[in-house]
């Protein structure tokens, strides 16, 4: 087991081998699988992903229960097709399809949690959008989740993933370095590019909090993984531009989780701060649950 990604990397260096290959390895010692039986089980997640993102994106999209969210991913998909985009197509592209993940995740759909149910959509955003942009082939899709596995378990055991613990942060924060370290091997970086594309990218996001309105994963969560998505690209660039972020990876991490010990429990996913604490916020809570609703003293 990897404990932190400077060792990761450093055997990537040392054995002249991929990171996916690293983590295919140690799937393979720690669940007493086969390659095979490993590389199966990661296709299933794939398979979630392919089909979460095509319906969140087809027909009018799908909507939550609450009407809170949803169809916004069908909209960036007609903007996309009928206008000269600001962000540029590729973008906007990575966008919808974490925007129609999301969605689908708030409509009671089956998505697969990457690293979390909140922060879904960023992984397959960037994932299916380099799957056009760089012509990967299936194992190259496959294997992109195995080298962003292998990050986010170091992240998981060093801080924290889910938002209850440490924020926002800890969620899209977490998932948007994961797939900027996986988009960098995907374009064929080094593991160090990648480390370097993980440490951008979650510093970038450092202090992101969880204020869920209604405590909902819906607002501002879905957006939240288009922000994530859009993150993970600049920050892949700029690691494979050769750009570094001075403080290493494993640092950046720890930081993570201090941030996330020291926020206050109003922003640690309880819906009783932030966005959730707005007079229209509230309004929402309100319409949902109720006037009786406990409103934790907002």
């Amino acid at each position: 087991m990897f404990t932190s990604i400077e060792e990761l990397v450093a055997a990537a260096v040392k054995q002249h081998v991929t990171l996916s290959d690293l983590m295919i390895e140690q799937e393979m010692q720690n669940t007493n699988s086969t390659k095979d039986e490993v590389w199966t089980a990661m296709e299933r997640n794939l398979a979630v992903m392919a089909d979460a993102v095509k319906k969140g994106a087809s027909g009018e999209g799908v909507y939550s229960q609450t009407g809170l969210t949803g169809g916004e991913a069908v909209k960036l998909k007609k903007y996309r097709q009928s206008h000269h985009t600001l962000a540029g197509d590729t973008v906007l592209e990575a966008v919808q399809d974490a925007i129609a993940t999301n969605e689908v995740n708030a409509s009671m759909g089956v998505i697969c949690a990457t690293p979390t149910a909140g922060s879904s959509g960023t992984l397959p955003g960037v994932l299916f959008m380099l799957r056009k942009r760089l012509n990967l082939n299936h194992e190259q899709l496959v294997r992109f989740l195995f080298t962003a596995g292998a990050f986010g378990l170091i992240i998981a055991n060093n801080a924290m993933i889910a938002g209850a613990t440490g924020g926002c942060q800890a969620e899209v924060g977490s998932a948007s370095a994961m797939a900027a370290a996986a988009a960098v091997e995907a374009a064929g970086g080094t593991p160090q590019q990648s480390a370097e594309a993980l440490a951008m990218a979650l510093s970038n996001l450092l202090g992101l909090v969880c204020d869920p309105v209604a405590g909902l994963v819906e607002l501002p969560c879905v957006k939240r993984n288009a922000i994530g998505a859009g993150n993970a690209l600049i920050a892949a660039d700029m690691a494979l531009a050769g750009l570094t972020n001075k403080i290493p990876a494993d640092e950046v991490v720890a930081a993570m989780k201090k941030i996330g010990e020291d926020m206050p429990q109003t922003l640690r996913e309880t819906g009783l701060g932030g966005l959730a604490a707005t007079p229209t916020g509230i309004k929402m809570k309100m319409q949902i649950f109720g006037k009786s609703v406990d409103l934790g003293g907002v």
